[in-house]
């Protein structure tokens, strides 16, 4: 589904499937993430359904968003789980999943981590350095237990997105080196508790350009190749995720042409896993924010809004652009001569700037909306400022649920106040 058949005017209003989300804002508060759950599982069902009868997992991104609600939402499709974390871990073991059904990824696991993950019978674990199967190698044998893991490759290829989201060049701190993945390799062969069942890669995040992945998945191929005639048998090609959405104009390719072209590079006796975040619910969500106020000054037009970096950071952290529209639907010809403002939230940063250089029609107290904030969004929220973490709302059809409550000042002072000193 398209943003715009998600986020659409009906009579003139902003709806999120065909519920109002001027009745959400009145009723919720703002701001608020709304999202909506038919694109959600559309777009989880595009990715499954490319693959046809080709051997696949689809691992959804728990990073991406880690609202339970949502998490439950692509378990009761089928849906398994890439995590980086152990809370992310028990977050998904919490709506009823198969801890087989994750696979554990990152860069800086924790013995603790590494050791629970293990006692909770994960499904795989994804080696980022020698350093790394060292640890695991010593927590199995104190543990007395086994588990699968995959080696998470770096083969050097620029995926030519921010700086900040690439993950696969060899000056990253993601990943083994390839030119070194063989002799790790070796290693795990010898190992009595650790079976090496796939090789993993993972290049980056919003790329639009399929052939940066497609280069580094036949580098992954070639690789397994080669440890097939060593005997080390690789049976699953994990190529990660990365695939981008559209935030302003960018043409990524459909998730069904996406999934055929991997499928053309990786031959059929390989079972291909996915690690999917951000193109399944980026463009399913939006912050619903209120004007406070309009301040006019000889340089700028602010446009002031209830929302800030604490509840979407990703304009101050990586200059992200979201589209911004309006409750009220508005003609084009009058969009062209709206006066150009600043969107800014009311913390004590001049880098709390939601978009600039916007034209838009806006007064105190009206509703507008931040598109494609379903990804890293809500999940990236923070209490700075003391501002309250804010509500998350899933929508079907013409109905909506909170899915998560609006923290309260109570929630947020409570572990502080428990440890409170006397004097």
């Amino acid at each position: 589904m398209h943003k715009s058949e998600i986020f659409n005017y009906q009579e003139g209003k902003l709806h999120a499937e065909s519920a109002d989300l001027d009745a959400i804002a009145r009723q919720v508060g703002t701001p608020c993430y709304v999202y909506s759950r038919t694109a959600i599982e559309a777009a989880w069902l595009e990715y499954d359904d490319a693959f046809s009868d080709r051997m696949h997992e689809v691992f959804y991104a728990v990073k991406a968003n880690d609202n339970l609600s949502i998490i439950k939402t692509l378990h009761l499709l089928g849906s398994s789980f890439d995590v980086v974390s152990i809370g992310e871990l028990l977050r998904v073991l919490e709506v009823g999943v198969d801890a087989s059904r994750v696979v554990f990824s990152g860069v800086g696991k924790s013995v603790q981590e590494i050791s629970r993950a293990i006692k909770l019978g994960v499904g795989t674990i994804n080696i980022e350095s020698l350093e790394e199967f060292e640890r695991i190698e010593a927590v199995t044998n104190e543990l007395r237990m086994s588990v699968n893991v995959a080696v998470r490759v770096n083969p050097d290829v620029d995926p030519k997105t921010h700086p900040y989201i690439s993950t696969g060049l060899k000056n990253n701190k993601f990943g083994v080196p390839i030119e070194d993945a063989i002799e790790l390799y070796k290693r795990i062969a010898t190992s009595r508790w650790i079976t090496a069942t796939g090789i993993a890669c993972h290049i980056g995040s919003q790329i639009v350009d399929v052939e940066p992945i497609l280069e580094a998945v036949k580098q992954i191929v070639l690789l397994a190749s080669d440890l097939g005639t060593l005997g080390v048998k690789i049976n699953t090609i994990d190529i990660g995720g990365g695939l981008g959405i559209s935030y302003n104009h960018e043409k990524p390719p459909s998730i069904g042409g996406f999934v055929e072209s991997l499928l053309k590079v990786v031959p059929a006796h390989f079972k291909v896993a996915l690690e999917p975040g951000r193109s399944i619910v980026g463009h399913t969500g939006i912050l619903l924010t209120s004007v406070e106020l309009v301040k006019q000054t000889a340089h700028s037009r602010f446009v002031i809004v209830d929302a800030a970096m604490n509840d979407l950071l990703r304009p101050s952290l990586y200059s992200a652009w979201h589209d911004i529209i309006p409750y009220l639907e508005t003609p084009a010809v009058e969009m062209d001569d709206a006066p150009v403002c600043d969107v800014v939230g009311p913390i004590c940063e001049t880098g709390d700037t939601l978009a600039t250089g916007r034209r838009l029609i806006a007064g105190e107290g009206d509703l507008i909306g931040i598109l494609d904030a379903g990804a890293y969004g809500a999940v990236m929220g923070s209490n700075y400022n003391s501002r309250l973490r804010c509500a998350e709302v899933l929508v079907q059809h013409d109905s909506f649920r909170i899915i998560k409550a609006r923290q309260s000042f109570e929630d947020m002072v409570k572990m502080e106040r428990e440890c409170l000193i006397a004097e």
